[in-house]
């Protein structure tokens, strides 16, 4: 059941990326293993449920600032998209 609406068409993602995963956050960049203190899994493995009745995805938020973002070494932070 959806932690919002209360919908019961929840969406379970799961995928395996072996260390090749790229994630974007504001003018920063993670490239390699899935961030674990996101809610989208962590190591190898993204996984999420999203709700198909009005889109949020399941879990607690807000959730603070990845720490890939708090880097200051420009050679790791790549251009947004």
């Amino acid at each position: 059941m959806c932690d919002a609406c209360g919908g019961n068409r929840i969406l379970s993602v799961y995928a395996k990326c072996s260390d090749r995963c790229v994630v974007h956050f504001k003018e920063h960049s993670n490239e390699g293993y899935v961030p674990n203190d996101l809610p989208i899994g962590g190591g190898d493995d993204i996984e999420f449920e999203v709700c198909l009745d009005c889109g949020k995805v399941q879990g607690e938020f807000p959730v603070p600032d990845p720490e890939f973002s708090e880097s200051t070494d420009d050679e790791e932070d790549e251009e947004s998209w």
